[in-house]
């Protein structure tokens, strides 16, 4: 009788094992993000840009933190990629009336080179002075 239960115990218990082989569950690895803030001053028919490196995919965002000295005033803001060979920033996503605290949420989804670009769409040309801004950028390291 023990040895009708221990071969039942047996055969169920390898059963379990062998449905327990059949899925496979791979876990990526996540990257750390990490939060960038450029700073710096727009004047009348300029721009800016700052470029930033991810080494993996993941969500980026991008927010005009702050714009100066009126902070209703409005600006041109994109997000890209960029082109490091050339050194330009080719505009994926654009604004071009950004107010503080707008932002752009998109994916990256390979290793590459983004950028931000902040610019005068007219409204710092007719001020006639600089603008102050500071940009945050939280994307994959």
């Amino acid at each position: 009788m023990f040895r009708r239960i221990a071969c039942g115990t047996l055969f169920i218990t390898g059963l379990a094992l062998a449905g327990c082989n059949d899925t496979t569950t791979t876990v990526a690895p996540t990257s750390p993000a990490i939060t960038e803030a450029f700073t710096g001053s727009v004047s009348p028919a300029g721009g800016s840009t700052h470029p930033f490196t991810t080494f993996t995919g993941g969500s980026i965002k991008a927010v005009l933190t702050a714009v100066g000295p009126d902070s209703t005033k409005n600006v041109g803001f994109s997000l890209g990629t960029f082109n490091p060979t050339a050194n330009t920033c080719a505009a994926v996503f654009d604004n071009p009336a950004a107010t503080q605290a707008f932002e752009f949420n998109a994916t990256a989804s390979t290793i590459g080179a983004y950028c931000v670009r902040i610019y005068d769409n007219g409204s710092v040309t007719t001020d006639g002075i600089d603008y102050t801004y500071t940009i945050t950028v939280t994307h994959p390291q």
